[in-house]
This record gives C-alpha cells, structure tokens and sequence, in this order.
C-alpha cells in the first residue's frame, strides 16, 4: 500500500477536537490577528502540559467566525484523506461565554461543518460530539446535555466527557450519561489516557458507552479486555498522540495489537494534529508500517470506523461499498467483520 491507497480508503475518524484540529496556517494567521502566542506542540510530559497547551490554542478562537472557518477546513481537510464522515468533539462551556452563549459556540461550528460538507460534496459529512468537561462544576454538564439533546437532530450526535480522568471519575455522571442515551445520543467518553483501566471500566459501567476515546489502558486489565470484546465496545485509538502525551512509550509498543488479539474493534484517528503534527493519512500509515498490517487488516479498522459512527445510513452504505471496492482492487479479500 502507498499513501495514495490509504487516502483513497473510505473511512470515518471518530475522535478529532475541534481546535486542535487547525491548520498551522490558520492557527498561525489567527495568532497574529488576536495578539495570542503560537499554542506548544508535543510531546507533552503527560495530559495536564497537554490541556494547557490546548487551551492556548483555544485562545486563538477570537470570534464565532473564526470557528465557523476552523470547523469548514475541517471537512476539506478531511475530504482530502479519504474521509466521508467525522464526528468533531466541541466543548463549548469552555469558552465561557467569551463568544456568546453556547448556543452561538455550536451553531458557528455546526454551519461550519455544512459548509465544508458543501464544498467537498454536498451531504452532510460530519457530526458534533458536544462535549463534558470533568473539571467544570456539574451545572455545565448539564446545560451541554441540554444543548445536545435540543441539536440531536441538527448536527449533533453524542454526547462526550473529557478532562481530567483522575480526580473528576465519570461516575459522578452517570445521571447526565443515562439521559443522553435516553434521548438518543451515543456515549462518547474519554477514558483510559490520563488514568488506568478502573477508568475504562467505569465509561463502560456508569456511562453505558458506545464507543471510548482512547482506552488504551484497558490492556492493564485482562478481564476487561474480554469485557470490551464481548460487549463490542469500540476504541477510539490515536497513537502518535498516545506517544506524544506520554501515554505510552513509542510507536512500537503501542497497545493496538493486544486490542486487536482480543476482539475488541477499534478505529484510527489523529485526536489533535495541530498538537501532534500527524494527520488521520499518517495515524494509518504509522500502523500500518509499525504492525506490519495488510490491506484486509487496514480495511478492517476503516471499517469499523464507519459502522461505529454516527453517520447517516445511506452515506455509511456507500462507503462501505466503496470499501469493498477499493480492497478488491488493492488485490485483498473483504475482512471477516465487514458488514457490507
């Protein structure tokens, strides 16, 4: 495979922020226009130097119009490397009404999406993980479920949790969580980065999760790898961003194979490129090279992508027969969990 077939391989990326995922340029011309210094890139001494450095990117968002151009870029970036669908993580509570209210922060950002979805096509080709914040008080998470659940039908597909894992536990949601899953909106939590597999297992438990961002860790616990794998819970995985958080040590000693041994599906994405200078084309690539996978084993992570994804149905259909296509062309044969 080149890099030329893996950006044609249709696929979803489930885990990207928002902010992080600006173009240099833009966060460069952005810095200049608000008088703000460059955020630091990685790697990063762990989660907390990383949530300081992104909140200096967040920092260089001056005006709903700039987010309405960093979340169009998004679309086209993405068009770019072969991806049909995204599903962005926006927390807008964070920006503490600097923009106006919430309501402003998501509709700057869901426009946005439309009109890069315009410009590579014309359907809808992302949605918004509305996001919780685990050290905001729980009066944000609740207004972000309300705001979730008013947008369910206008762009916004689940519900997340990010933060600081440690010492905010994602038990202390679990009422927030069943209510969104009431409404209709997939659990998206972070868990298994900034703490250890007892992390995972309450996304799992308390937040009822359809799919975890991360969870790598959940390797420090073998019962609950089996869990996952039964349970079909999918894992968000970015490893270079893995590495640069200093999650785990290097490329090649990325959990992702032991994932991959239990059962447990996982897709592939980039989490934060403006930070970890790897877009979604290079998170395929890095895994494809670092575990020696082939064309049936890369299909198989694409498509996973698409079938734990939000995505409309009919545009989910599409690319999972595109997929077929491009593994039979590669010379493969559809991989054993394929669902086309």
């Amino acid at each position: 495979m080149t890099r030329h077939d893996l950006a044609t391989l249709p696929k979803a990326e489930l885990h990207l922020h928002l902010e992080a995922s600006m173009r240099p340029g833009t966060a460069a011309e952005l810095a200049d226009r608000h008088g703000r210094p460059m955020p630091p890139t990685g790697p990063f001494t762990g989660l907390g130097e990383f949530v300081h450095a992104y909140e200096r990117a967040r920092d260089l968002v001056g005006t709903l119009d700039d987010l309405h151009r960093i979340a169009r870029e998004l679309v086209e970036e993405a068009a770019a490397q072969g991806v049909v669908w995204t599903e962005v993580h926006v927390f807008p509570p964070t920006y503490a009404g600097r923009l106006g209210p919430d309501e402003a922060v998501l509709e700057a950002v869901l426009e946005g999406l439309r009109a890069g979805s315009a410009a590579v096509g014309g359907a809808s080709a992302a949605g918004v993980v509305l996001g919780v914040n685990r050290g905001l008080p729980m009066a944000a998470a609740e207004r972000s479920l309300a705001l979730a659940i008013r947008y369910r039908d206008a762009g916004v597909v689940a519900l997340g949790l990010a933060g600081d894992e440690a010492n905010h536990p994602a038990e202390r949601f679990t009422d927030v969580f069943a209510r969104a899953r009431y409404a209709g909106l997939a659990a998206v939590p972070h868990g298994g980065e900034g703490a250890g597999a007892p992390s995972v297992r309450a996304c799992v438990e308390a937040l009822g999760a359809h799919r975890i961002s991360h969870g790598v860790r959940a390797v420090e616990d073998p019962h609950l790898l089996t869990e996952l794998a039964e349970r079909q819970i999918c894992l968000d995985v970015c490893p270079t961003s893995n590495v640069q958080l200093s999650v785990v040590p290097s490329p090649a000693r990325h959990p992702l194979p032991q994932l991959l041994a239990a059962g447990i599906p996982v897709s592939i994405n980039s989490d934060g490129p403006l930070f970890t200078g790897s877009s979604l084309l290079q998170e395929y690539d890095l895994v494809r090279t670092h575990f020696t996978l082939d064309a049936p084993s890369v299909a198989t992570l694409a498509e996973t992508s698409l079938r734990f994804s939000r995505c409309p149905a009919d545009r989910r259909s599409r690319a999972l027969s595109a997929l077929h296509a491009w593994l039979t062309e590669d010379g493969g044969s559809c991989p054993k969990s394929a669902h086309i």
